[in-house]
């Protein structure tokens, strides 16, 4: 299990060391030295998903992704400064990658999040069992959808869904790929972190992507 502990990283540090091995093995792009260390296809593959989940200005001039897991308490801790970005940043795009790296549960959890986003309530869903205590697991996931209001019956059916877990498992093969440490981790444009962020850290993450 990735480590929790490890402090926040330089905005470049992962991307430089882990960007050109997971391009090859993700787009088949050959890795080259380049100025801009993320490649096209890479970043299409990163940040356009259809059954992902996408807030904000769906065509806004920044995407912000955050690779998150329910259990994760820096995750949700995020939540309320994420909110507060989409509502004062007109231009950002926000996509949110479940990655389930504390087990069952979560897995259970990234299952009930992407199944949400077909009845119209993935928000409502999010932001309830991220508020909730204790463990987010097969109980609280349901007791969480039906307390905002999903249709159980089609709940329970789109998450056999096939193409719910190969989102999740493609969100693996980016993350490992990567050489992603742990949750949440944050990218945008040739930039990432590590770690919970500050609101002001991840306002000057977007501010540098705008200036690069």
């Amino acid at each position: 299990m990735p480590d929790r502990t490890l402090p926040s990283r330089n905005r470049r540090e992962f991307l430089q060391t882990g960007l050109a091995t997971g391009a090859v093995i993700i787009t088949g792009i050959p890795a080259s030295a380049q100025e801009n260390p993320m490649p096209d296809g890479l970043r299409q593959a990163l940040e356009h998903e259809k059954l992902g989940a996408v807030l904000g200005n769906p065509s806004g001039d920044v995407t912000l992704t955050e690779f998150f897991d329910y259990n994760c308490p820096y995750c949700r801790a995020s939540v309320a400064d994420l909110h507060r970005l989409i509502l004062e940043d007109q231009q950002l795009r926000v996509v949110l990658r479940e990655w389930p790296v504390f087990g069952a549960g979560s897995l259970y959890c990234a299952k009930v999040s992407l199944a949400s986003l077909r009845q119209g309530k993935f928000w409502q869903f999010h932001t309830s069992l991220m508020r909730i205590k204790g463990p987010a697991d097969d109980k609280s996931a349901i007791a969480t959808a039906s307390s905002v209001g999903l249709n159980m019956g089609e709940l329970r059916r789109d998450m056999e869904d096939i193409n719910i877990a190969r989102q999740i498992e493609h969100s693996w093969i980016l993350a490992e790929n990567m050489g992603l440490s742990g949750t949440p981790t944050y990218i945008a444009g040739d930039f990432g972190a590590f770690g919970q962020q500050s609101l002001d850290e991840l306002r000057s993450m977007i501010a540098e992507v705008r200036g690069a």
